[in-house]
């Protein structure tokens, strides 16, 4: 497979110079951290294409952060098989600190199962920084399907096992994985139909030629607005902020959510004190308004973590979707 060369977008920092001193009783560890990171410009890392969900984000957070931390953040979209690319790369950069990787939570916890070799560990050859946002997924249908509701959706197809389809943006991908949780959950025989894409996809149920799918809030929000779908559920744990009027599925199918993430991670060896520091200083970007009425244009929430809790949802998630990609036989090899 070709590889596309990175793309390389330099976001630069306030002209006045970092100041090293560290406040009043920090820990020892952390104060030297602030001593020796960052000393010169930070790369993060995009495993994921220019204008695609993830890099907005990461433009939104990176932007911000260049001048909190006194130095320019290089952007660098190192594309191809589903993620892995840039991952791969990032996993043998050197562990310093400057350079780190924003990538979305399916490159991260989904491939490994669907691609024979991603050349990486998800687990043992990165650190976990922080999560920096989430963006729900939406189930939306044509306006013509007659469900309106998760329950509705749900009488309607178990009257007609294998004659509903969804669309989805291609095999292995989150709408087509959360079409085949909803099966299990729900006990129904949706029929999957692949796209190249989650714009087809979409496309096609505005259209009518498929009556249901799966969409990120950003992908599929803009036709509900307009009313060319209709929205039968969030895949959230609880109601998103960006349409809290919009009932999660959940409350209908007690279980089902899944988040799509976007987690800041460094290559495994990184000393601790400078992953702390970064994320200190990510959840200071990740608080400003700004910062947050930018995410909920690109149709995302921030949602800051620690490193802890950043390792425990990748694993989670990792042995998740390991069973329900399993459960599906999908695979891009």
């Amino acid at each position: 497979m070709a590889r596309s060369q990175p793309q390389r977008n330099r976001l630069l920092a306030p002209l006045a110079p970092w100041a090293l001193a560290t406040a009043a009783g920090t820990r020892g560890g952390l104060a030297h951290a602030q001593d020796v990171w960052p000393s010169r410009p930070v790369t993060i890392v995009v495993p994921q294409a220019v204008g695609g969900a993830n890099d907005t984000v990461t433009r939104a957070f990176a932007q911000r952060l260049a001048q909190v931390i006194g130095q320019p953040v290089v952007i660098e979209n190192r594309v191809g098989a589903g993620g892995s690319v840039g991952t791969a790369y990032v996993a043998r950069a050197p562990r310093d600190g400057h350079t780190l990787m924003l990538t979305a939570q399916s490159a991260q916890t989904i491939n490994p199962w669907l691609y024979k070799n991603t050349g990486f560990d998800p687990i043992k050859d990165f650190e976990p920084v922080m999560s920096v946002a989430t963006a729900p997924y939406l189930l939306v249908a044509n306006p013509k399907f007659p469900a309106s509701d998760l329950k509705g959706l749900i009488e309607y197809a178990k009257t007609r096992p294998g004659r509903i389809d969804y669309a989805s943006a291609g095999n292995g991908t989150l709408n087509h994985l959360l079409g085949v949780m909803l099966n299990q959950r729900a006990r129904l025989h949706l029929v999957h139909i692949p796209y190249r894409g989650a714009a087809a996809a979409a496309a096609d149920v505005v259209a009518g030629q498929v009556p249901i799918t799966f969409g990120s809030f950003p992908g599929v929000f803009p036709f509900v607005k307009n009313g060319q779908l209709k929205v039968i559920g969030v895949a959230t744990e609880r109601r998103t902020k960006l349409a809290p009027e919009i009932p999660t599925l959940a409350e209908t199918l007690p279980g089902f959510h899944a988040n799509s993430w976007y987690g800041l991670f460094a290559p495994a060896g990184t000393p601790k004190a400078v992953i702390e520091r970064i994320a200190a200083e990510g959840a200071k970007v990740l608080a400003e308004p700004a910062v947050i009425e930018r995410l909920a244009s690109q149709g995302a929430e921030p949602a800051p973590s620690s490193p802890a809790e950043l390792a425990r949802l990748t694993r989670d998630d990792l042995e998740r979707w390991g069973k329900i990609v399993k459960s599906s036989g999908a695979t891009v090899d």
